[in-house]
């Protein structure tokens, strides 16, 4: 029966989003939902971006292994980006009427800007995108007994199918679906495992360190370094990302787009306690469940002992969540892939054809994901790896691009490369300090000596300072 009701749930989302995929007739369609998105939809699309299996399987199993330290990258870190992005950036990326993220830095900076930060975001998704289809398998996998791989192919086949024909249309109809489920399904699901006990006995169990969220006292300085990081990561390293620049331009005009990003920041830290609290009292009424896969730790929970009813909830608000993030986290790379690497390559390119290589590329990150899917499975890894990408490369030049009157082609690029550079060495080597530290601060002294001697950036780049463009019209 469950399997019915998950299987229905699943069938009613592809259907909608391809009912939705008729409204899809020119790139800005399928890219940025015409610009049309009111208020509540706007809220709920931009809330879905991240609401996946890093909030429901991922943190929750943080929590429950390090108390609430384990909710600072996610979701306090995430809603802090959400907030950031509301009060700094929202209005003046709506303002710029812009594609995508990669046309932000080919106004800004130029074509080799634009270049160097297309492949950085497009990379820095694969990982993001590989977390939701493991998470998808883990789904499947306890719902119908799949492997992990077999759950993986399902999942993304589901989800691929309304996104490469619906694009930001889809995707922003089916996550106002899903929103719906996720908060109904959570919360009803919460209240009844807290019926078993009252949540003053479970929390009075747990010791001291579990409600601790700062270092200790007398934590070194690279210990508090490392703590920041945890915020940092996702907290600044998710706001150069096309996922959430798509979201900000979908709106049907700047004010929503901020109001969007705000209330979505509210709606993100509420609704992300209710998985860490089944994380909890899974932990403290079920502790045999701990011994497993920490994934496992919320879904088994409700598995275990719960009505039909609450399970069908559960795992409608999991998988809801999941191809939620899923989908737009699918459609970011793939626009970027479209529009700002190959499009170039292209003459007199129509926006039909456009249209026609924006959902090949769909399919192209879809497969590339699916490589680093089926060869990792740890969720929490491959988020935190994905944010970090474009926070050493992509944080720097947007602040500067925004907020900066004088720009430089060569700083930009330089910012980018070396910050990339650096952080990728020592992640390899290992440090004891987070490698972000290191990657942000190459990048941000690549911007500060390509402003300081730009004729030097610009003469080992091989490319000198572009005229200002002018924004393109969607």
């Amino acid at each position: 029966m469950l399997v019915f009701f998950v299987l229905l749930y699943l069938a009613l989302n592809v259907l909608l989003g391809l009912w939705a995929a008729r409204r899809v007739h020119n790139t800005s369609d399928f890219m940025l939902a015409g610009r049309a998105l009111p208020l509540p939809m706007a809220t709920a699309v931009v809330f879905a971006t991240w609401f996946g299996s890093e909030t429901i399987l991922g943190a929750s199993a943080e929590v429950a292994e390090e108390g609430l330290m384990g909710m600072v990258e996610d979701p306090l870190g995430a809603a802090l980006c959400l907030v950031l992005v509301g009060l700094f950036f929202a209005r003046k990326l709506y303002r710029m009427n812009l594609l995508t993220f990669g046309d932000f830095y080919r106004v800004k900076f130029g074509r080799p800007a634009e270049v160097v930060a297309s492949v950085c975001l497009v990379v820095s998704y694969f990982g993001w995108v590989a977390a939701q289809m493991v998470a998808l398998g883990i789904a499947f996998n306890l719902l119908l007994g799949t492997s992990l791989w077999q759950g993986v192919l399902l999942g993304s086949f589901l989800v691929v199918v309304y996104t490469y024909f619906g694009g930001m249309w889809s995707v922003s109809v089916t996550d106002y679906l899903q929103t719906i489920m996720i908060i109904l399904g959570l919360l009803v699901v919460t209240w009844w495992v807290m019926r078993e006990k009252p949540i003053s006995e479970v929390t009075a169990s747990l010791p001291a360190s579990f409600y601790r969220i700062t270092p200790t006292t007398g934590t070194s300085f690279t210990g508090w370094l490392n703590y920041l990081a945890l915020w940092l990561t996702i907290g600044l390293g998710s706001i150069p990302q096309q996922d959430v620049f798509q979201r900000v331009m979908a709106a049907k005009s700047e004010k929503v787009a901020v109001s969007a990003s705000l209330l979505a920041a509210f709606l993100y830290v509420t609704v992300a306690l209710l998985p860490l609290v089944l994380a909890v009292y899974a932990k403290v009424l079920h502790p045999e469940l701990a011994t497993k896969d920490a994934q496992m730790l919320v879904p088994s929970l409700i598995l275990g002992n719960s009505p039909m009813l609450i399970k069908v909830l559960f795992f409608g608000a999991l998988i809801s969540a999941i191809i939620s993030t899923a989908s737009g986290a699918i459609l970011a790379p793939a626009s970027i892939l479209s529009e700002n690497l190959l499009r170039p390559f292209f003459k007199k390119m129509t926006d039909q054809k456009l249209l026609a290589l924006s959902r090949l590329s769909v399919l192209v990150v879809t497969v590339v994901s699916l490589g680093f899917a089926l060869s990792r499975n740890n969720i929490h890894e491959l988020v935190s790896e994905s944010s970090a990408l474009s926070l050493v490369s992509l944080l720097v030049p947007l602040v500067a691009g925004i907020y900066f009157r004088k720009t430089s082609a060569g700083a930009a690029i330089l910012s980018m490369v070396l910050g990339m550079g650096v952080w990728f060495f020592c992640r390899i080597s290992g440090t004891e300090v987070e490698p972000m530290w290191y990657g942000l601060a190459a990048s941000a002294l690549g911007y500060l000596l390509g402003v300081v001697w730009p004729w030097r950036a610009q003469q080992v780049l091989l490319q000198p300072n572009p005229a200002p463009e002018k924004a393109p019209v969607p």
